[in-house]
């Protein structure tokens, strides 16, 4: 009776993934270069590509087999230079020698911008892609889930990739920043938050469960913004906290460009710096290295993060199996001169 109800209609290639449990990738993967995924994975979806009596379409295989050699790179600004140093690890990898052209597309935090641009590289029939970030809409989840090329997904980690991820928590960076802040003594932290795409909502996540934990969280604490993150930014964002509020005593914020702008902001207003207000960052750009006083901050490892996923990406392309296919790179919080007061 399944047989029968199924041939009512063409089965196609994500008819098979859904019933198997996994992606239009890994079934595509499976059928192609059946070395590159487990057996127990080949046994199962052979045994639903029986069931259903599925024949790839050769017409269809030999079309998608026509691809290019471009390797399209998906991210939300061209300008941030978070992603500048991801961009410039995978140039660097690739090298002036490669056989694979990159193609850069700039969503500008923009779903619909993201979509447009995922159809527009897809119909290039690329090599691979790499995407920014893991909160894609329904619509770009499906067309990367039915992609017939190797899927990266870089800045973050989550539960249910679309095939390869490379990135780390935010959410538990965000808390490490906070339980620095809380061991060296500040209780009344505020968060300043700029642009607040999902990254930003997961360290206003970890900052917010970190200081529930101690009972000390406090939501007039929180002051956030839609606009692009700016040094300018963060001195206005801090006046605006200042006005609300005058007893807090530490800021974590959303990057290093706000980071500075506090500093900026506290020298002006002669609010001195550990004593009175602690500040941190978030990425550890070089300029709140050298700032006076040096600014805490989380390091993230950016430009490692577009080595790592340019080389699985080939890797995969390549027909070589990568092993894991979800990669935390981790962080590190460099404590400085900004949060050296202790109670």
């Amino acid at each position: 009776m399944r047989k029968k109800s199924h041939k009512k209609r063409k089965i196609t290639l994500v008819d098979i993934a859904k019933a198997s449990g996994v992606s239009a990738i890994t079934v595509s993967r499976a059928l192609r270069a059946p070395e590159m995924v487990s057996k127990e994975l080949r046994e199962r979806i052979q045994r639903t590509v029986d069931d259903f009596d599925y024949l790839p379409d050769p017409a269809a295989r030999a079309l998608a087999s026509a691809r290019t050699n471009v390797i399209g790179v998906l991210i939300p600004s061209l300008t941030n230079s978070v992603f500048a140093e991801v961009i410039r690890g995978i140039y660097a990898t690739l090298g002036p020698s490669s056989t694979y052209d990159l193609q850069l597309g700039n969503t500008r935090y923009s779903i619909l911008e993201e979509e447009r641009l995922l159809r527009v590289f897809l119909n290039q029939r690329p090599a691979g892609l790499i995407v920014a970030g893991i909160d894609q809409s329904a619509t770009a989840r499906d067309l990367l889930l039915t992609a017939d090329c190797p899927v990266v997904q870089i800045m973050e980690t989550g539960d249910s990739p679309i095939d390869m991820v490379v990135g780390f928590s935010h959410r538990d960076a965000a808390w490490a920043a906070v339980q620095h802040l809380l061991d060296r003594g500040y209780r009344r932290i505020a968060f300043l938050g700029a642009q607040m795409d999902p990254r930003t909502q997961r360290r206003l996540e970890g900052y917010s469960q970190c200081l529930r934990k101690e009972g000390l969280f406090d939501p007039t604490l929180i002051v956030t913004t839609p606009k692009p993150s700016t040094v300018t930014l963060g001195c206005e964002l801090l006046s605006e906290l200042l006005a609300r509020t005058s007893n807090a005593d530490a800021i974590f914020c959303n990057n290093d460009d706000l980071a500075m702008g506090v500093l900026f902001e506290c020298q002006r207003r002669q609010i001195h710096v550990p004593d009175r207000m602690g500040i941190c960052g978030f990425n550890d750009l070089e300029m709140v290295a050298v700032a006076a006083p040096s600014i805490t901050s989380v390091r993230t490892y950016r430009e490692r993060m577009g080595i790592t996923a340019i080389e699985m990406l080939v890797a995969t392309i390549e027909g070589r199996k990568v092993d894991p296919p979800v990669v935390d790179l981790g962080y590190e919080l460099i404590p400085r001169q900004s949060t050296s007061w202790m109670k």
